[in-house]
């Protein structure tokens, strides 16, 4: 064993870039929240993009290394120390047999990704090392980990010590955060009036935020156009006959509070979805503290995919800054 858990945290767990291939199976992609994080921290260190390494929320976790290890930790300022003394954040730093990993307070941002060069070795469960607590599945005995528990490390290829990810690549959500969102098929249940006062509305990350999904609460209640109720549907205007949620839906029940489903977020069910946030965006959704103001941007496919073009170019610069 090389890492020894002394103090788990508020929540870590084992993470990597996710098992996708079995959403129609009911069982979520998965994987890092801020996928871009987990990258950087992973080339950090010289582990190929997709090794498996720790995610932590709002709290660190407090480890104990039994051999000598390189080290990253990227994504929210949630400083690390190593036996009490500051380490840069988003950059590589090396760690000695007996030495101590902790971290201060949160500053910034939501989640921390912590990766070792070799990667953290834990058995593969459907072709991915990420943990879905819900299913008992993958990382670290399908669960977050726990005082005493005992990792392995992967055998590591190479690794230079202080080589950082400038600041200027280094993605986190502004204040207030900006959503862009793509509506989607059932975006003619809302009235005018709703689909206006959605993206004109200022709204807070509820305390319901989790790797499920994030609520959102403040904006005006939505209305929806009259009906006359599907045979399989329930009664409310929000429902609708079974469907399959795509990633980062937005359901609104009872066209209240809107939640946008992610990594661990179930496969289908009866709740309309307004659209969906699109893929450029959910890395900063895994960001968001509660309270944190938020903005729904509307746009276009077109604007959808230029977005994701351009999230492509910020994972090509940092794969060139580290080279």
């Amino acid at each position: 064993m090389a890492i020894k858990v002394l103090h788990h945290g508020l929540s870590t767990t084992v993470q990597d870039l996710g098992r996708p291939g079995y959403f129609h199976l009911g069982i979520p992609i998965g994987g890092a929240m801020d996928r871009v994080a987990m990258r950087a921290a992973n080339l950090l260190v010289g582990n190929e993009e997709d090794a498996a390494g720790l995610e932590a929320v709002f709290l660190g976790p407090k480890l104990e290394f039994t051999k000598d290890a390189l080290v990253a930790v990227t994504g929210a300022d949630m400083p690390a120390k190593l036996d009490g003394v500051a380490q840069p954040g988003w950059t590589a730093f090396a760690v000695k047999t007996g030495q101590t990993l902790s971290f201060d307070f949160l500053k910034s941002g939501a989640r921390i990704y912590i990766a070792i060069a070799g990667g953290i070795d834990v058995p593969v469960a459907l072709g991915s090392r990420s943990t879905y607590p819900i299913g008992a599945l993958g990382g670290f005995k399908g669960r977050a980990l726990a005082a005493g528990d005992e990792m392995p490390l992967g055998t590591a290829v190479s690794g230079i010590v202080g080589r950082t990810v400038p600041e200027a690549l280094r993605r986190m959500p502004g204040n207030p955060a900006e959503l862009r969102v793509l509506p989607g098929l059932y975006w003619d249940r809302l009235t005018d009036e709703a689909k206006e006062s959605f993206f004109a509305d200022a709204w807070k990350v509820a305390p319901e935020a989790d790797r499920m999904g994030y609520r959102f609460r403040g904006g005006r209640k939505l209305s929806f156009i009259d009906r006359t109720q599907p045979f399989g549907a329930g009664s409310d205007p929000s429902n609708i006959v079974d469907s399959c949620y795509p990633y980062g839906s937005i359901q609104v029940p009872g066209g209240t509070e809107p939640i946008i489903l992610h990594r661990d977020a179930v496969s289908g069910g009866g709740y309309f979805m307004m659209g969906t946030v699109i893929s450029a965006d959910m890395d900063l959704i895994g960001q968001l503290q509660p309270h944190t103001p938020t903005r729904f941007i509307r746009v276009t496919m077109e604007q959808a995919l230029e977005a994701r073009a351009e999230r492509t170019k910020l994972l090509a610069a940092i794969r060139q800054s580290l080279l």
